[in-house]
């Protein structure tokens, strides 16, 4: 008896539905650049999905290479406006080589910050057990930027540095401790560069990607301590869980990778 092939694979259109149910695009922010951002030129089914927070050049080459269908990138490629395109930049050039591949490419950004579930909602588990409350809601919605989080139980900083470490697979973060350190009782926190989500907000620390150095003196004058990750130390980790929802929602029409090549570019020796 013959063996058949069963090709498995969703439309396009079908896959970019899904990711719009799991995180609805009218949660992102207004300057934001969401959604199907490279839509192929070709018609073209969807076998492979590729996650990744940033969408560089090694991570379009690994994409091709392992004939991705559709990049899945946290940060959206085309975000400010282009002019032309340039082979000898490496952004550009990464825009060349996936419209070239005919590869379909999309952003969820801060969308997946705001829904229930996402990716600030992952960064709040690995604080402590507390009530979870939205820092700025959506109208009409359980969604919104940022978390607080009130500790069921108060816990010093060195305790509070170390459970997020581990959390997140850190070695080392950066601190910045308040001019009359107390235990913390509540933390608000932002994926990514939160000091935006933190105006009008008091909390006993602050927990984020990056602030600036005004905001930081800021924060710590007030009698907040402050935890930074890095930019995007404080999203990849999510990755692995979008992964199991997105698998979720495709079932096993498609398969679904997290890149193996995308990292912070920022490194401590």
């Amino acid at each position: 008896m013959q063996s058949m092939c069963i090709m498995r694979h969703m439309k396009l259109q079908s896959v970019i539905q899904a990711l719009e149910q799991i995180a609805p695009l009218d949660y992102a922010e207004e300057w934001d650049n969401v959604g199907l951002l490279i839509h192929p030129l070709r018609s073209r089914n969807v076998k492979k999905i590729l996650l990744t927070i940033d969408l560089t050049e090694a991570v379009a080459d690994e994409a091709i290479t392992s004939k991705t269908d559709l990049i899945m990138t946290y940060h959206p490629i085309l975000f400010n406006p282009i002019s032309r395109l340039d082979s000898s930049h490496a952004y550009d050039r990464t825009v060349m080589k996936l419209i070239q591949q005919n590869m379909a490419v999309y952003s969820p950004h801060t969308a997946l910050d705001a829904v229930m579930g996402g990716v600030n909602d992952w960064l709040a588990d690995g604080v402590g057990e507390g009530d979870v409350s939205v820092l700025h809601p959506i109208k009409n919605s359980d969604a919104g930027q940022g978390r607080l989080v009130k500790l069921n139980r108060p816990v010093h900083l060195k305790t509070l540095t170390q459970r997020i470490k581990k959390y997140i697979g850190l070695k080392t973060v950066r601190i910045a401790r308040a001019e009359n350190e107390t235990a913390i009782h509540t933390v608000a926190l932002c994926a990514g560069a939160g000091a935006g989500a933190f105006d009008g907000v008091q909390a006993d620390c602050y927990l984020t990607g990056e602030m600036s150095h005004h905001h930081i003196l800021a924060a710590t004058q007030r009698g907040a301590n402050v935890i930074l990750c890095e930019h995007t130390n404080t999203e990849r980790g999510y990755l692995p869980v979008f992964s199991k929802i997105l698998r979720k929602a495709l079932g096993n029409e498609v398969d679904i990778f997290v890149s193996e090549l995308d990292s912070d570019p920022i490194k401590f020796n």
